[in-house]
């Protein structure tokens, strides 16, 4: 049985001193929880803020970006090892706002996790369909190419996936538990046809995940976890989802 993994993204929001106030909070309602792996990606300004929290907790340091190469003249950017350094065990990469926002395509995704992986972060790869692309029937094609794409010449040791369809992303819509359901199931049984070890990957759902509904997809035979955006930044609705996804 595949371990429960849920995972906050706290996006371009909070301080130093919020990560902190937020930590000091959240850290005590989640103490000793170990059937359930927990991961915040605050912003790189807090990377060190929290790592220093969590040092001695139940809680995974991610970021939510890392660059292609491992060091040079590319002003902005950051390095595998740098996050490493900074006390990281994961990172989110192809992110559907990175996408969309900063033309990320599967070529510049797949470069990143190839580095990532090489240097010794796990990944979590983001994945997802538009709703013109769902209303048009498209879902699997775009996972699919996205997959094929993102995961070209990669292992699955280190990786987990996260089925987010973007018209979900920050709408208060959800995908229903059957939806979720079925693109997870599509996702598995495409890294059986394609890779070794499928059945061990997790795939989280992400996309309005709220302490109400977690349950719900947590229920669902191929939902693993979630990767929460808005709800992951109260600890409060953060750790009732947590406790949800214990079921």
């Amino acid at each position: 049985m595949r371990k429960p993994f849920i995972a906050a993204n706290w996006k371009m929001q909070k301080t130093n001193s919020e990560t902190e106030e937020f930590l000091n909070a959240f850290l005590p309602l989640v103490r000793g929880i170990d059937d359930v792996d927990i991961l915040i990606a605050p912003p790189f300004t807090s990377l060190e803020t929290a790592s220093r929290l969590m040092k001695s907790s139940n809680v995974l340091l991610g970021a939510q970006n890392v660059y292609f190469e491992e060091s040079g003249a590319y002003t902005g950017e950051i390095a595998p090892s740098m996050l490493i350094a900074a006390g990281c065990s994961h990172v989110i990469i192809g992110h559907s706002e990175r996408r969309q926002y900063f033309s990320e395509t599967d070529e510049v995704v797949n470069r990143k996790i190839k580095l990532a992986l090489t240097t010794g972060l796990k990944v979590i790869l983001c994945i997802g369909e538009s709703l013109e692309e769902r209303e048009a029937n498209r879902t699997f094609d775009v996972l699919n190419t996205q997959l094929t794409g993102s995961l070209a010449d990669v292992q699955l040791n280190d990786i987990t996936i996260a089925y987010e369809p973007i018209w979900a992303i920050g709408t208060g819509k959800t995908a229903s538990n059957e939806q979720a359901n079925d693109a997870h199931a599509y996702i598995r049984d495409w890294l059986g046809k394609n890779k070794e070890g499928a059945d061990s990957v997790r795939i989280q759902y992400g996309g309005s995940v709220k302490p109400d509904n977690v349950k719900g997809l947590m229920a669902e035979p191929e939902v693993d976890g979630a990767l929460v955006g808005g709800a992951s930044l109260k600890p409060d609705s953060f750790s009732q989802i947590v406790i949800g996804a214990r079921g």
